[in-house]
């Protein structure tokens, strides 16, 4: 299920669900951990009325959800024809303060007079086992209290025109044979209870008695901090006071982060890319830690149907996310990310595969051998789009001062590596996994994107006057330039890649893969009218675009990544799709990539999140969404498209 809301502040992250629900819930980093019980059920939103009860992910709403262009703030209306109440959200996660805010406006839309009761549903799983959480009710304050060690979550709320929220029951979640404490509230009254641990959940009722057409507004919080003291004089202040300043001086903030690029777009572009561009410019910025991470998605619900979430950072998505930040000048969330690369870099100068926002390495499944050999877990590719993306950021911001600062932490330890990591008898980069994370070899775009990075580390190193560096670097860049033709098929386009072997039993791979023109178009520093660049082109346009019902770009023959139909040789992606939009508009071929770049925006949800994949037949979204990549591409794409920031 995908995530069609996201909201965040860079410790806090809350994904809303296709019901408007909360199903993610991540504290104290973006994407680490995850404190909603997402793997069994989000959060819950019920009404009571006339003794009917219904929860809001019941199949009987009609529900629509949204987020503002310009700010993380969300716009959900939920109605049931059947009970005549409608209700609308605005919620937010406050700038200032770790809390997400449900801001409620429930109307009765029936023409008569009926006591109408809402209830809000809360289930979190602080101890990862479900079997050590406490959940309480503090009278002195009026608010129940969630904690397992540091962790502390205070959930209350208030009528907006004053009143408290008149009824609360505390109980166990999912053990020792019990569903939860949600189903207290179904006959519309709720226990009481006061305490419980283990595995727990919580409910708090508001009630009020409606006239025909009239409603009441709720305000209702979440506050996670490390204490429950840090909780309470948050939860003080949004008692109160009104909650509407603390709304606007949200969208006040976002406003002015995303104005300096809507200077540079407006007037440019037309309303529709204008409003994906933004959409895509907040989505990106949600999923960037405070502390320099930058998650590839904060949807959880990828756990479900495989062995782990997307809720690391890897250094190429991190890249690539902050390419179009960069172009429109926004720097603060790439010096963090360098920041973070450069404490986190193994101390030989590579990138490990992926990193938990906590900086500690994240899961993999590169193994130590390959073939009896031992060879580093590695995807070379990413420690190449780092350095190629501080010369991208130097180069936009002019920030000599940063470049110098971080030469000799990270940009000469990592150029010597990449300049070094390279077989003597082929003069290539070592083979090492693909950006797809599947296949170990020399491949056509992990040898491109050391180009680029060496390429950009000579130019940072003439910088800062570091002359024999940028000599090597340029020299090593040049050399596998040169080899670039033991990377073409006979029939004269790049291959995949290669294993080399030093019984010279070399195993090719002549599969068609997108990333295959985009690297020697992108990062080579070949010339558009290469011969081996136009015919990979001709054979991505004949043999992985369009080859589904739906359309759009595969990344690769018979990929088989969230494939459910085998007739097909895989899923479209919008990152796919869109890097041939960006090569066709390199190519002066724009109406060809706007109908690509039409393909990909078509597939947005309706709050214009984008996801990783498609389903071939029916377009539904697979995979994680939102995927921050997609959106990455979507701001490139449109760039250039545009001719913006070039």
């Amino acid at each position: 299920m995908a995530r069609p809301v996201v909201l965040s502040n860079g410790q806090l992250f809350v994904g809303l669900d296709s019901n408007g629900l909360v199903h993610d819930f991540y504290y104290p980093y973006v994407g680490l951990d995850n404190l909603n019980n997402a793997r069994s059920i989000p959060h819950k939103v019920g009404v009571w009325v006339n003794g009917q009860f219904s929860w809001v992910d019941d199949g009987k709403w009609e529900v629509h959800l949204d987020f503002e262009e310009s700010a993380l703030i969300s716009h959900i209306t939920m109605r049931n024809a059947q009970l005549g109440i409608r209700l609308n959200f605005e919620d937010f996660v406050d700038r200032q303060y770790n809390a997400l805010v449900r801001r409620i406006k429930l109307i009765n839309e029936s023409d008569k007079e009926r006591e109408i009761r809402l209830f809000m549903h809360q289930v979190f799983e602080i101890s990862r086992s479900g079997r050590a959480d406490t959940a309480l009710y503090v009278p002195d304050d009026h608010y129940l209290l969630d904690y397992k060690g540091r962790c502390s979550l205070l959930i209350a709320g208030k009528f907006v025109d004053g009143g408290d929220y008149d009824q609360f029951a505390v109980g166990n979640f999912s053990i020792e044979g019990k569903e939860g404490t949600f189903r207290d509230a179904e006959d519309g009254e709720l226990s009481g209870n006061l305490v419980e641990h283990g595995g727990v959940d919580s409910v708090i009722r508001f009630s009020r008695t409606l006239a025909a057409g009239a409603s009441y507004e709720v305000d209702y919080w979440v506050v996670a901090a490390e204490s429950q003291y840090d909780a309470q004089l948050v939860h003080t202040h949004l008692k109160h006071y009104d909650i509407s300043e603390r709304e606007q001086s949200v969208r006040i903030y976002w406003h002015e982060w995303i104005t300096p690029a809507l200077e540079q777009l407006k007037d440019k572009v037309s309303p529709m890319h204008l409003t994906a561009m933004c959409k895509s410019l907040l989505v990106i910025k949600a999923h960037c830690d405070a502390r320099g991470s930058i998650l590839a998605s904060g949807d959880s619900s990828i756990f479900n149907f495989g062995r782990d979430y997307y809720c690391y950072c890897w250094p190429r998505d991190a890249a690539y996310a902050l390419w179009p930040l960069i172009r429109l000048g926004l720097f603060d969330e790439a010096r963090n990310f360098f920041n973070f690369a450069k404490d986190t870099m193994h101390p030989e100068g590579y990138m490990m595969h992926k990193y938990q926002p906590d900086r500690a390495i994240g899961s993999t499944w590169h193994p130590l051998v390959h073939n009896r050999s031992k060879e580093l877990a590695i995807q070379e590719d990413e420690t190449a789009a780092v350095l190629f993306m501080l010369n991208q950021f130097y180069t936009y911001s002019h920030d000599q001062l940063f470049i110098h600062d971080i030469y000799d932490k990270f940009i000469a330890p990592a150029a010597h590596f990449i300049a070094h990591y390279i077989d003597p008898a082929t003069g290539l980069p070592h083979a090492s996994y693909d950006l797809w994370e599947e296949r170990f070899m020399t491949t056509t775009y992990t040898t491109t994107t050391v180009i680029a990075g060496l390429d950009a580390a000579a130019k940072l190193a003439s910088l800062t006057d570091h002359i024999e560096d940028a000599q090597l670097w340029q020299r090593v860049a040049n050399s596998i330039r040169s080899n670039l033709d033991k990377l073409t098929h006979q029939d004269g386009y790049f291959r995949r890649g290669f294993l080399y072997s030093k019984d010279s039993n070399t195993v090719f791979d002549d599969v068609i893969d997108i990333s295959s023109l985009y690297g020697p178009f992108m990062y080579s520093g070949l010339s558009l009218d290469d011969k081996r660049i136009i015919k990979t082109a001709e054979q991505v346009k004949t043999r992985i675009t369009n080859v589904v019902p739906i359309g759009g770009v595969v990344r690769y023959e018979h990929d088989n990544y969230f494939l459910k139909k085998s007739q097909y040789l895989g899923n479209p992606w919008v990152v796919c799709t869109l890097w041939l939009a960006q090569y066709l508009i390199a190519t002066n071929d724009k109406e060809a990539a706007a109908k690509l770049i039409k393909w990909s925006l078509d597939r947005q949800l309706p709050s214009g999140i984008l996801s990783e994949q498609f389903d071939p037949d029916n377009g539904s979204p697979l995979g994680v969404a939102p995927l921050v990549w997609s959106h990455a591409e979507v701001l490139n794409t449109l760039l250039d498209f545009y001719e913006i920031s070039d």
